[in-house]
This record gives structure tokens, sequence and C-alpha cells, in this order.
């Protein structure tokens, strides 16, 4: 039997709910029911020395690109990933100076030519792409229109939040009961790369200075992707060909999440506490309100904004594919009474035809696989079917004892 074509594709659906950005404009003094999270723990607090918190690491992309530096960086960042710590990748390329180290100066002057070129494209949108899509799609945003129809901001009405059959669009994803608690939070997902995955329809009707910024923004979060993928694959001295066999041509998606003002924060969630089930997360915050949180040693770390920077964060396809030696780490958003907060995630993800499990050149008699293996589609279709509960996906895909494993 032929198989589908790649266009046809559709990895999930949700259930359609209201939108809590045109929730949070009325006057409300307590949330509706089916928002309220009273058992949720609370995170860690900063002492009033700045005390015991412990500190999302913060790596110089001027060490990580540069000839000199790469080795002694990476062997850092590999040291992170096998503990399951988030890090967070800066890029001072639109500023004058480094900020972040004594060897202060012009990041440019660091990089080889085809470095260069990939940190401008990123430094591009996030100079002039992020304040465009924040007002095109969350702050001018979308009007609730008659027929499940949405007007945007420019104008006319289009069909761009979720549809019954599919979770691309706005709305929110992983709800699969009319009973499920929900999250305070609006978001946009897309898939984006590769291009024959697209819903061409709905990515036709994003605004035209936003999807020429996407369409920068996907092309260079996926080189600096690669070329993180590609030294933890060194690190775990991971056969390159299976590497590149696995992520070159790998799905990539988007979701832009929107945090609206809450009257009771304390008693609800902007994102439920989840792993992702990609192999990496590159998130860009638009703004300096806090909110993503880590566990971290069995508590709750707030993550501070930091300009120019980006969240790194390893999944749980990395997690399978290295057997479990980087750690995907759970998370969860956090809201706030008086501020509002705006992200963009981009996931990226093994290629559509591959079998998901850990990689042929790492397991062995002394190293037995730990996870199962799976068709990456299948393992996709998986995770968008659930709700989200931690990290249960990533415990689903392990190898029970006496299990037998596929060679």
């Amino acid at each position: 039997m032929d198989s589908l074509p790649v266009e046809l594709v559709n990895f999930g659906k949700s259930l359609i709910v209201p939108s809590v950005q045109e929730l949070a404009k009325q006057p409300l003094r307590a949330i509706p029911a089916r928002y309220v999270r009273d058992e949720q723990d609370p995170p860690v607090v900063y002492s009033s020395d700045g005390g015991f918190l412990p500190s999302v690491p913060v790596i110089d992309l001027r060490s990580l690109l540069s000839g000199d530096q790469m080795r002694l960086s990476w062997k850092g960042c590999t040291l992170l990933a096998e503990n399951g710590v988030f890090f967070r990748s800066v890029f001072h390329l639109f500023m004058r100076h480094c900020q972040t180290g004594p060897r202060a100066g012009s990041i440019m002057s660091c990089l080889d030519a085809e470095n260069k070129r990939k940190c401008e494209g990123v430094a591009t949108m996030m100079s002039m792409g992020g304040k465009s899509w924040s007002e095109q799609f969350t702050i001018r945003g979308i009007q609730e229109g008659n027929n499940g129809v949405r007007q945007t901001s420019h104008g006319g009405k289009a069909e761009v939040v979720q549809q019954p059959d599919n979770h691309e669009g706005f709305g929110q994803l992983f709800v699969v009961s009319e009973e499920q608690k929900l999250d305070w939070s609006d978001m946009f997902y897309i898939t984006t790369l590769p291009t024959s995955l697209r819903r061409t329809q709905l990515f036709e009707l994003l605004p035209p200075k936003l999807r020429e910024v996407l369409e920068l923004y996907s092309m260079e979060v996926k080189n600096l992707t690669m070329t993180i993928l590609g030294q933890m694959a060194k690190a775990l001295k991971m056969d390159n060909e299976e590497m590149t066999e696995l992520f070159t041509d790998g799905v990539q998606s988007m979701r832009i999440n929107y945090y609206p003002p809450c009257p009771e924060p304390d008693m609800a969630m902007g994102f439920t506490p989840h792993s992702d089930a990609v192999a990496l997360t590159i998130l860009y915050q638009l703004n300096d309100t806090e909110g993503l949180q880590i566990r971290k040693e069995g508590k709750w770390v707030s993550v501070r904004p930091l300009q120019n920077a980006f969240v790194v964060n390893v999944g749980d396809i990395m997690e399978i594919v290295s057997n479990g030696v980087y750690k995907s780490i759970e998370h969860r958003a956090a809201v706030n009474s008086t501020k509002e907060r705006l992200s963009i995630a981009t996931f990226y993800s093994s290629n559509l035809e591959s079998e998901l499990g850990p990689a042929r050149s790492l397991v062995g008699l002394d190293n037995p696989a730990i996870f199962r293996r799976i068709p990456f589609e299948e393992y996709f279709k998986g995770f968008f079917a659930r709700k989200l509960d931690g990290k249960s996906y990533l415990h689903f895909m392990k190898i029970e004892t006496g299990e037998g494993i596929a060679s």
C-alpha cells in the first residue's frame, strides 16, 4: 500500500475551547472553575540575599561557535544536558558589547563567516520580528467571529483558529475531554518545516510581514539547532551518519504563547507541567515578565528572563536517542496578576520517516537500550492524543523489566 502524501499528515487534534484572552477582558474577581488548579506546588522563592535559588546557566554563543573555545564550551553544555538542566544561549549581535563575562567585546569579531551568517539571521528576527509577532497576533490580535472564524488584525475573516480535525492554529493543545482543567493561556501553533508538511492555507493567512519573519526565523533557528545537535552527538560519540539521517530533514513547529493577566494567579496555571516530546526546544521570550519554571531536584525553580537570550531545552527525543544520557526536564508556566507574558517556542524533532529509539551506535551488550523503538509519526501522534502529565509520555517509551528489546 502506498503511504499517504507527506502534505496530508495530520499529527492530531484538540477540543475547541474559549479564548482566554477574551475571558481576561471581563471584570473577573475569580477565575472559572475549569481553570482552578488548587493542588500545585509553589516555586522556590528568592531569599533576601539572593541565596539558594539554583540559576539557569548562561552560555555565550561567542564561545559555542568560535573554534578555540568550542570543545570546552560544549563539554560544559553536555554536562548540563546530562544533569537535566536548561541552559540559555545569549545573542549579543545587535548590542555593542558582550555583557556576560570578562572577555567583553563584539561577538561578531569572534565568529567565522559561516557562523556569523547563522547568527545574523536569528538576530534579525530578535531585533525586528518579535514585536511584530506579538502585536499582530496577541495584542491587536484576534477577535471572535461567527462559525469558528476569527477576524484578524489586518482585515477580513480567516479560519486561523483550530479546526475540530486539526490542532494547528489558535486555541489550546492537549485538550482531550470536556472535564479537563484548562491552562490560562492562548497559543498559535503551526508546523514550519519541512515545507511539505505545512498547512499552506493556514500559512498564507498570516500577515505578510509576520510570514516573512517566520520564514527567516524558522530556517536560522534550524541552523542553530542542527549545530547544537551535532555537537551533542559528538559528545555522545554517536555515529555522525546516523545523526545526520535522523535530524537533517527534521520536523519543526512553532508555538506562539500568550499568557494574559489573571485575577487569581496562584490558583491558575499558564502551561501544565510537562516535558517536550521533541529533540530540542528554542524558547525566545518577547517581554520581561517571569513565568517559566523548571523542576529541579523536586522543586519548581523560576527562570528569570534574560534580554537577547534563548532558553535551550533538551526534549524527550534526545533523552531517548542518547539512551538516557541527556535528560529532558519538566517545566511549566505561571501567570501574573497584572502583566501579560509572551513567548515563542520553536520545536525541532527527527524526520517524519525516521524510527525513534536509542541510537544504534550507542547501544550494545554493555549498554542495553532502555527505550523502545517506534516510528516517529506514531510517536508524535501518540503525544498529541494525550493530555499533558509531567514526563508520563517519556515513561511510556521506556522498556519495562522483562520486555523484549527490538533490534
